[in-house]
């Protein structure tokens, strides 16, 4: 190793130079009357294993020495700064002239690109898991349509990536007909200006299986905002409706893996996974209304994938995306799903009848807060019957008010078919498993009595 040939610098003004690591300082020190200009120059030292790298300086270290002590001679304060930046720079210039004089190149031309590339390893072979989950996601989405309503103007909103705009949903292709099923609140904005059925009242975007979404116009089959459900139609050539297949909601068993597919903020067919967290849960609606039974899941379901399906582990429908329960807007790992049970009984309703005909007994139930307030702690109290109504005809009572002006309690409903009923939403709760016309068996109290009364029941009105 060899050090710059700068270091000679060091015998000018009989200085002394000094090796600070990277550096070399040569003090360079003049007398100038009363006043002493002292300047140390600091030139990085240079070292190689090439003797030929400073084989030739463009200026001899005694050239550069003479010139410095001629700078300081007749010179004043200012000009000899000036004069020694010079000599500073000419000092540098000596030293080191590939690192000063032209830029050094980088890289190794001598390599080739394939050489410096890392080789690219294959995909190999999935875990029986994803393979499954891959296999799932493939084989339903193209089930899974892009729903917006009509009635929205273009004013959109942004979300940071995309902009959105209000009632983007999802919803699932249920028929080879181009029966499309959706939540109620997806087009509820068309839906409050009360449009007539087969009335436009949304577009349905359907994947293709070369990945291109085609618009189609989605005309108004029916809804019921009960369970928040509505039926469109859509116009498409067969070979793009894929039907959904329906599972069993009832079988359904918490800890089972499930699937979800949506829109959420505006990004087509995204898949979520996880598992089944709760069953059996009230569901308060964006309609108002409070869905029982309903499915609990942490699988991510956020803005947009109402209406999407929820799949079981072998991709059958499980149920409709509805709802999250969150304080930000976006999914907190807690969604509900309305049942395949439920989904499977209304839909068909709504194709036929464009409204769900739902059985009940048209009697008038206390709310539960009334009920509890008439210390009513169990069951269902009866306010009214109608005239010449079913229920009338197999001897309900209604609640009354004695002469005295004091409130006599109705029949109290406690059971129906031996299940139990300890408010009125449970009453309907159970009364969703039945039909128009199917007759039940009524547990009743009546002034501290139980009786037993058979009674049919009628649509609901």
């Amino acid at each position: 190793m060899q050090m710059s040939a700068c270091t000679n610098l060091c015998s000018l003004q009989n200085s002394s130079s000094s090796f600070h690591g990277n550096g070399i300082v040569l003090p360079l020190s003049f007398s100038m009357g009363r006043r002493r200009f002292l300047s140390s120059i600091c030139i990085r030292s240079s070292y190689s294993t090439r003797e030929d790298d400073y084989a030739s300086l463009p200026i001899s270290v005694d050239i550069a020495r003479d010139g410095v002590q001629g700078l300081v001679e007749g010179a004043t304060p200012d000009m000899m700064k000036r004069r020694m930046l010079l000599a500073s720079i000419s000092v540098l210039l000596c030293c080191d002239p590939p690192r000063y004089m032209s830029a050094k190149a980088l890289g190794d031309p001598s390599m080739t690109l394939e050489q410096v590339t890392p080789p690219v390893i294959g995909p190999g072979t999935l875990f029986p898991t994803e393979e499954r989950v891959v296999r799932l996601f493939e084989g339903n989405t193209y089930s899974v349509v892009n729903i917006f309503d009509v009635t929205l103007r273009p004013q959109l909103k942004m979300t940071g990536v995309v902009e959105i705009p209000e009632g983007n949903g999802s919803g699932v292709i249920w028929d080879s007909q181009g029966h499309v099923v959706t939540n109620y609140h997806v087009i509820g904005n068309s839906l409050s200006r009360n449009p007539s059925p087969g009335q436009v009242v949304a577009r349905v975007n359907i994947l293709t299986s070369e990945g291109i979404q085609k618009n189609f116009e989605g005309r108004l089959i029916g809804a019921d905002r009960a369970k928040d459900l509505a039926v469109l139609q859509v116009e498409a050539p067969e070979d793009l409706l894929k039907p959904t297949k329906l599972g069993e909601s009832s079988s359904v068993r918490v800890g089972q893996q499930c699937l979800a597919i949506g829109n959420p903020f505006g990004f087509d067919h995204t898949l979520t996974v996880g598992v089944i967290s709760g069953l059996n849960r009230d569901i308060f609606s964006q309609t108002g209304v409070t869905i029982s039974g309903g499915i609990q899941t942490d699988a991510a379901i956020n803005p947009g994938n109402s209406g999407g399906p929820l799949l079981d582990s072998k991709g059958n429908l499980i149920g409709i995306n509805t709802a999250i329960f969150t304080q930000t807007g976006t999914s907190a790992g807690v969604g509900f799903a309305i049942p395949s049970s439920t989904v499977a009984k209304i839909v068909p309703q709504l194709i036929k009848f464009g409204k769900a005909v739902r059985a009940g007994l048209n009697v008038d139930i206390a709310p539960d807060p009334v009920a509890s307030q008439l210390t009513v702690r169990n069951g269902a109290l009866i306010l009214q019957v109608p005239t010449n109504s079913l229920a009338a005809k197999a001897g309900l009572l209604p609640t009354t008010r004695g002469f005295a002006g004091n409130i006599v309690l109705g029949d109290i409903i406690v059971a129906v078919d031996n299940k139990p009923v300890k408010s009125k939403t449970e009453l309907d709760r159970v009364l969703d498993d039945y039909n128009v016309g199917d007759e039940v068996l009524l547990k009743i109290q009546r002034s501290g009595e139980n009786l037993e009364l058979p009674v049919t029941l009628e649509q609901r009105s």
